[in-house]
């Protein structure tokens, strides 16, 4: 019964650890991937502004 015991603690502490390794890695690529998005995003605006001055806004009839 003893040995019962031992074996489902270390299956269970296996399973926490790939479970706890996976959602580590799937938090670090959401990371990433916000952390690059907002970059463009920030170029992307910055260039828009940027490009935007040199434009006249006339109205034509």
């Amino acid at each position: 019964m003893f040995w019962k015991i031992v074996g489902a603690l270390i299956v269970a502490w296996i399973a926490f650890m790939v479970l706890g390794s996976v959602i580590g890695f799937v938090f670090k690529a959401v990371l990433w991937i916000g952390i690059i998005g907002g970059v463009l995003f920030l170029g992307t605006a910055a260039y828009g502004a940027i490009t935007g001055k040199k434009q006249s806004k006339r109205i034509s009839r």
